[in-house]
């Protein structure tokens, strides 16, 4: 192949050969039967009908279904009921290229965030199904510009959510950087002038996200596909921690001896606390993340190890600060940056302030099996902790925060999301 035929690849629009229609029935010892009935979604692109581009990659055929009947019950559990469409019926304002799996898959995913985010103006960029960046302000337009500012090298070509009407501000930032998707419930007017002009861009436009709260704590059908066609099905995730209510004081116990945290955080730490966790429910496992004010420092996303990532979330803290500095006083990107003088006096800067991490609350999605985790946060000026609890060894991690003077508290409930 050529360099032009590589390419070429990435401009490929798959003919699907998925049926408009599919059911999923659920059949009980009794012959007692509960059908989910899908109809596949597609818009009108330049006249003609289009459904998904192509799936994760180009050559995967791909197709979108939205649930149009069919309720289920799986004991206590009554599933979302069909008609409520978000993600899975979005209204397309402009395309340019039509979206692929990947666009629609991340700009669900940042819906499954905002849903219980919704109180406040708040900005989430999706890349690859994990936030990159996510912010709350008093306006959209604050609450994007911390929210790409957070990480704007993985922002870059991400799906931008928020959760209120976008308005001119908002758009001429968005307009700044390359973005491969905005969902928003409306947009005012000029706005679409604005994106116009970004002739790759995908708008999307979902007026039920007015509604999106009413989500929190909905339940749908999850599935996963194996190799040899079998699926493994589960209910979806919902975090049941999201007030203040919620959050335990960390205890433990060890040999007898009873552990528990000496200092319970303050209101801003319970702030952020609340938000990074929901935030963390959308991030792929194992993760870790540090946020502060009301806006992600830094995401590690994706490991093996819970240690591991909480230095991978430390270090990308380095690098997205020095970028930052770097875009804010030169206009080019950290790794653009020749002047030695320069990269030094950065470096400096950086490292003084460690990154801006002192101050800041750390968040895992399962317990620390060791102190070493919270260690890696604790010594960059960590000062408030959120995690699930429940190891053995809860009071290593205990006495370590309280060894730096740091709150801790206990969700109950781990949020693994693969």
């Amino acid at each position: 192949m050529t360099r032009q035929d590589f390419k070429a690849s990435y401009k490929t629009i798959m003919d699907d050969h998925f049926s408009p229609h599919m059911e999923i029935s659920f059949i009980d010892d009794n012959g007692g039967r509960q059908t989910l009935s899908y109809e596949k979604s597609a818009w009108l692109i330049e006249g003609v009908r289009k459904g998904l581009r192509y799936g994760e990659n180009p050559g995967q055929e791909a197709a979108l279904y939205k649930l149009v009947g069919g309720n289920l019950r799986l004991g206590e559990v009554t599933c979302l009921q069909a008609g409520r469409y978000l993600a899975s019926d979005v209204e397309l304002l402009q395309s340019g290229k039509h979206p692929g799996k990947t666009n629609i898959t991340d700009a669900d995913n940042a819906l499954n965030i905002l849903r219980y985010i919704m109180d406040e103006p708040c900005a989430v960029i999706v890349k690859h199904n994990n936030p990159c960046g996510a912010a709350k302000d008093t306006s959209l337009a604050g609450a994007y510009w911390k929210a790409n500012s957070a990480d704007r090298v993985a922002a870059f070509g991400g799906a931008i959510a928020l959760n209120r009407q976008v308005d001119v501000d908002t758009a001429l930032l968005i307009a700044d950087n390359y973005a491969e998707v905005v969902v928003a419930p409306d947009f005012e007017p000029g706005v679409m002038d604005i994106f116009s002009k970004k002739k790759n861009l995908r708008v999307m436009r979902i007026g039920n996200m007015v509604r999106l709260g009413e989500f929190a704590g909905e339940v749908v059908v999850d599935m996963k596909s194996l190799m040899d066609g079998g699926l493994v099905v589960q209910t979806s995730f919902v975090p049941t921690t999201k007030t203040k209510a919620n959050l335990l004081p960390a205890q433990a116990s060890y040999k007898g001896k009873e552990y528990s945290i000496n200092r319970m955080p303050t209101e801003r730490e319970y702030a952020d606390l609340l938000f990074g966790w929901l935030i963390e429910c959308g991030v792929t496992s194992n993760s870790v993340l540090y946020v502060k004010d009301g806006v992600t420092v830094s995401i590690g996303a994706g490991g093996q190890d819970r240690v591991g990532m909480a230095q991978y979330a430390r270090d990308k803290a380095y690098r997205n600060y020095a970028d930052r500095i770097c875009w804010e006083r030169h206009g080019i990107p950290y790794n653009n940056l020749g002047h030695d003088t320069q990269r030094k006096a950065i470096d400096e800067e950086t490292s003084a302030a460690k990154a801006g991490l002192p101050g800041s609350c750390m968040v895992s999605d399962a317990f620390f099996p060791f102190r070493d985790g919270v260690d890696v946060g604790l010594q960059e000026g960590v000062t408030a902790v959120i995690q699930p609890g429940g190891s053995d060894r809860d009071y290593e991690v205990i006495e370590a925060c309280n060894e730096a003077g740091s709150a801790m508290v206990f969700t109950g409930q781990r949020c693994f999301k693969h």
